[in-house]
Parts: structure tokens; C-alpha cells; sequence
């Protein structure tokens, strides 16, 4: 892939532009094995590829300029917006509604928000893309003061973008690197964009989160299924949840299977997907991972974690080291932090893993284990 940003050092945020994809993949690759050498174990899956480039399904863009001409892309060093409306990561759909979205910043009269003056309103615009191609729009402003506004040229934006669903104004006052508040009002009739993936279908609320590659996210939630079906646990729980991503593709008749995610946004999202779908025995809960489990001395037969890039920390793998849940599987956006976390867990044995491109043109990846149990004497505890 090639990028005009890049090219002209407009934007350098994609380290590994220019290097072939092949190399980029074998890197990553080769990265992951030596961080978790120290597992003679594990046999690795082969890397699962992405697009190179229109991958992206959602475009977070600082918003700076005038309501004249306003620029929808980066800050620089400067504390000035660098206008990436063209970026090649994001997908062909988020390309096209740009260019209209900051012609909506004029037409409705949104004033970008100033970081060095502390003026205006609009500070970011916040699109994703879902895998049927609708949007989901959200303006994050400083106050609700534009609301009159955005209501009043919505339709029009709406007739110029056939393809949005779902537009909300999200409040985030404080004068800090926020990049979204507490506060989010609906501008739509519909609050939540549909997010199918295979046979699943993911409610995406605006503030819930979902991976922003749908290609691997797919390829991610398949090889979960793929596992968890082969082991084919009674019981099982999804820590740090999100829209219940996990959950739901590992759902099966007479399992039981819980998720839990800090985001109330979030579980009202995974709550929506479980009853569309009918799944009596899936559960969500709004609480705190590591909370959740020290509360529960008697474990499930099967953990999924996909924490954050700080990884699941001291605790929660000292809870599971601990337990008598017989595998785990992590799914981790930092290698460093899984072979740091997986030291803390001696008992619980990677046995395989691959690599998922999630994050092309960058050194970022994902990485999905499988852990096994195992006895003092290092035989496999029997599922």
C-alpha cells in the first residue's frame, strides 16, 4: 500500500507503510513466537491475513478549521488538525460519507472546538461502518449548544448519506485527550447498528466497541467457535465482553454462558443481540472482570478473556491459576502483556495460537491462545 499522507510526512502513523505485506505479516509473526518461546507447547496456526488497505471500519477524526472550511483528520505537533479525509485505511464507505460530513460541519454551523483557545463545539466526528455497509455517526461536542442545529439539517445529511442509520451528539466538555463523555443523545430513531458476522449478529451501541477490522474480527470469532465446540464446555464465561462478541458465537445448546463487561452501554448492546437471538442460556452482566471472578470461588470449564492492551493483570491470573477452570482462551492486542500474564498461570499451558492481522500498515496485532491445564506432575487435566 502506498499513502500520499505518508509519502509527504503529513502523517507517519502507520510505521510499517511501504513494506511489503508479506514481511509485514512474517514480522508480526515472528514477533509473537519469540515472546512466547518460553512455551514449547504451542503449536502455532498459520497467520490470518487481512486486506491491506479499506480495512478500517471506523474513522475516530479530530475535527479542526472553521465551520467554513473545516478539516476532519489528525492533530500534529502543533495542536493543528492535519486534514485526513482521504486515509486509505478506512473503508470505501467511511471515504465517501467524509468529504459530506464536513460539508455538514458547514451547513449546520458547527464551530470546531480550538484547543489552544478553548472555543467552539465540535471536537471529533466518530464513524463506523457495519459489515452490511450502514453507518453510525457521532458528533462529540463540547456542550449540547449545536443540538438545535444538528436536528434541524439532519434530514438532509440523512438524504445525502443513504447508507447513515444511526446519528447521535455525544457531550464531552472537559479540556483534556477525552475522546468521548459520559452523555450521548440520540438523533435517530435507531440507537444501535447491527454488526453481522457469519450467522451472529452484534448490536453496536454508540458507546460500545467492537474491532475495528471486520474482516479479522470475523476470522477471530471463528477460530473462538472452532475451539470452544471441540472442547464443548458445560459452562462458560466471557470476561471483558464488550457487545458480547465471544459470547455469542460460543453459544450452544445446554451450555451456560456469561459475559461480563464494565460498559453498561455495552451489555444493554449484548443484551439486545441475545434476545434477538433467542439464546435462553446466555447472560450478561455490567461488573468489573477480576471483581467478578474473585466473587466466584467455583470457576466455569472454560474462560475467554479480551482485555485491554494492559492485559488481564496480577489478579485476575492469580484468581485463574488458582481455580479449577481447565482452559482459557485469551485473545490479546498486546503480545507483551499476554507472555507476561501467562507467566503468572504456570498450571494453564498454551497449546495453540495463531496470529491475526488486525492492524495492518502498523506494528499491532492480535493474538488468539488456547491454555490447557495441567497437573503438578505436567500431564493434562482431563476436561
Amino acid at each position: 500500500m502506498r499513502c500520499d499522507y505518508f509519502d509527504a510526512t503529513v502523517c507517519r502513523s502507520c510505521a510499517l507503510m511501504g513494506q511489503p505485506y508479506e514481511e509485514q505479516l512474517a514480522g508480526k509473526e515472528a514477533h509473537c513466537r519469540h515472546l512466547l518461546a518460553e512455551h514449547p507447547a504451542l503449536a502455532w496456526l498459520p497467520p490470518v491475513r487481512s486486506p491491506e488497505s479499506g480495512f478500517r471500519n471506523k474513522a475516530k477524526m479530530v475535527v479542526g478549521g472553521t465551520a467554513d472550511a473545516p478539516a476532519v483528520g489528525i492533530l500534529d505537533a502543533t495542536g493543528h488538525v492535519v486534514d485526513l479525509r482521504r486515509c486509505g485505511l478506512h473503508t470505501p464507505a467511511i471515504r465517501a460519507a467524509l468529504p459530506r460530513l464536513a460539508a455538514f460541519v458547514t451547513t449546520a454551523r458547527l464551530a470546531p472546538y480550538d484547543v489552544a483557545s478553548r472555543r467552539g463545539e465540535l471536537k471529533y466526528l466518530l464513524v463506523t461502518e457495519s459489515p452490511d455497509g450502514e453507518l453510525m455517526v457521532r458528533f462529540v461536542c463540547r456542550s449540547t449548544e449545536p443540538l438545535a442545529r444538528l436536528r434541524k439539517h439532519l434530514p438532509a445529511l440523512l438524504a445525502e448519506v443513504p447508507a447513515l442509520r444511526v446519528a447521535s451528539l455525544n457531550v464531552q466538555p472537559e479540556h483534556k485527550a477525552v475522546l468521548e463523555g459520559d452523555r450521548e443523545i440520540p438523533l435517530t430513531a435507531q440507537e444501535s447498528l447491527p454488526m453481522r458476522l457469519d450467522d451472529v449478529v452484534l448490536h453496536l451501541r454508540p458507546q460500545s466497541f467492537f474491532q475495528t477490522n471486520t474482516t479479522v474480527a470475523r476470522a477471530v470469532y471463528r477460530q473462538a467457535r472452532e475451539w470452544v465446540d471441540e472442547l464443548a464446555p458445560r459452562t462458560l464465561w466471557d470476561l471483558y465482553c464488550g457487545v458480547g462478541g465471544f459470547a455469542l458465537h460460543c453459544a450452544a445448546p445446554g451450555r451456560d454462558v456469561v459475559g461480563i463487561e464494565t460498559s453498561v452501554e455495552a451489555v444493554a448492546s449484548a443484551e439486545q443481540s441475545r434476545a434477538e437471538a433467542g439464546l435462553a442460556g446466555v447472560r450478561f452482566e455490567a461488573a468489573d472482570a477480576t471483581a467478578f471472578a474473585l466473587a466466584h470461588p467455583d470457576g466455569p470449564g472454560l474462560v475467554v478473556v479480551n482485555p485491554p492492551r494492559r492485559g488481564i493483570g496480577a489478579d485476575l491470573a492469580g484468581w485463574l491459576e488458582a481455580s479449577t477452570v481447565q482452559h482459557v482462551l485469551y485473545s490479546s492486542c498486546n503480545a507483551e502483556s499476554l507472555a507476561r500474564d501467562l507467566r503468572a498461570m504456570p498450571s494453564l499451558v498454551p497449546v495453540r495460537g495463531r496470529v491475526l492481522d488486525m492492524f495492518p500498515q502498523t506494528t499491532h496485532y492480535e493474538v488468539v491462545v488456547l491454555l490447557r491445564r495441567v497437573s503438578a506432575a505436567g500431564s493434562t487435566v482431563a476436561a
